[in-house]
């Protein structure tokens, strides 16, 4: 998708809330809009007219990617005071800008409150339909993660620490191209929790020691070229009691059942229902803690919400997970999930292909 397709999404949401002109400061929106990952304000002006501003460091390095005019300007305010000043006097701006600060000096300089409105919305709709290449691109990286799952049955051993595991599979992550999405809510870049915290879903790599007996979560949340794939596996290290593997069967037979309800058009409740409903038959439902999936693309999280309260269908172009999981409180938990989209041609891809049955290390 072009430059000029892409302004054309963002500019079109924004149309629908009363804009006219847009102003993006995140990374991820700044990237989607020029190819250019870095320090920088990106101003759409109008169908045909894209500028990027960045500070004189960032400046040569932007030229050679961004697919959009380059403007410099000193780092601060002033790069704050030349995308303004791009700005027409009658325009009314959108701006994914959540820093105070800045919003309102931008408030203050466009004069008239009413010019200036905040949406991540107006990016998240244009961003939540991929064109072929994105899809290509989160395949690529979900490709990646299964070659990971594939190194976890080489380097998961009693004895090593969560901690000595993500490090072993970032090393070979980043051999691969992939890197880290950065999540701001937690501190390390992958979820390896081992026993007592798998009953955590979000759990801190740590220096607990690797037990026989364990069931180990492995989520693998990277990027490739800017865009990110998600998927999980449970393990088993050694011999597991009937009660951890018939929980595991219950995740896998809900996590497959969900899969097979992604459809074009589908709604993302009833996708969440079909997987909530089968664990909940099962005696656990109160132990499915979280929603069934998320979009995935620039961001770890993204519309649309696999959710049992969204109301929104799913289209073309559009890449979730499947993510079920059962969590017995600090005892031990299970997920499985799988980055998915939806062919531009309407058939489905179930983008990861590492098995989903239980492997015993």
């Amino acid at each position: 998708m072009s430059v000029e397709s892409r302004s054309n999404r963002v500019l079109d949401e924004a149309y629908r809330i009363g804009c006219s002109t847009v102003i993006a400061f995140e990374p991820e929106d700044v990237f989607y809009l020029t190819g250019f990952w870095g320090e920088g304000i990106v101003v759409v002006l109008n169908q045909s007219d894209t500028r990027l501003i960045v500070p004189q460091l960032e400046a040569d390095r932007a030229r050679s990617i961004a697919r959009c005019d380059v403007l410099e300007a000193e780092r601060g305010s002033s790069m704050l005071d030349k995308a303004l000043s791009l700005v027409a006097e009658d325009a009314v701006v959108c701006t994914d800008c959540s820093d105070h600060s800045i919003f309102e000096r931008m408030r203050v300089k466009l004069v008239d409150s009413s010019r200036l409105k905040y949406s991540k919305d107006v990016f998240y709709n244009a961003r939540k339909v991929k064109d072929e290449h994105e899809i290509k691109i989160i395949e690529h990286a979900a490709r990646i993660l299964d070659e990971l799952f594939k190194v976890c049955e080489y380097v998961i051993r009693t004895g090593l620490s969560e901690r000595q595991i993500q490090a072993m599979l970032m090393y070979e992550a980043m051999r691969r191209g992939a890197y880290p999405p950065a999540y701001r809510y937690t501190l390390s870049p992958l979820i390896i929790a081992s026993g007592t915290n798998s009953s955590l879903p979000h759990a801190e790599p740590s220096d607990r020691l690797l037990l026989t007996g364990d069931l180990v979560t492995v989520d693998l949340t990277l990027r490739y070229n800017g865009y990110i794939a998600d998927a999980t596996r449970t393990f088993a290290l050694g011999s597991i009691d009937r009660e951890k593997e018939d929980i595991y069967h219950i995740v896998m037979e809900a996590q497959q059942m969900a899969v097979d309800a992604v459809h074009e058009d589908a709604e993302c409740r009833e996708v969440d229902g079909v997987a909530r409903s089968y664990i909940e038959s099962k005696g656990y439902g109160e132990m499915f803690i979280h929603s069934t999936g998320h979009g995935i693309g620039l961001d770890v999280h993204e519309p649309p919400w696999i959710s049992r309260n969204s109301q929104e269908r799913l289209a073309r172009g559009m890449c979730i997970t499947i993510e079920p999981g059962i969590y017995i409180a600090n005892r031990y938990g299970v997920r499985i999930e799988d980055s998915l989209a939806i062919g531009r041609d309407g058939k489905v891809i179930v983008m990861n292909r590492y098995t989903k049955d239980l492997i015993r290390l």
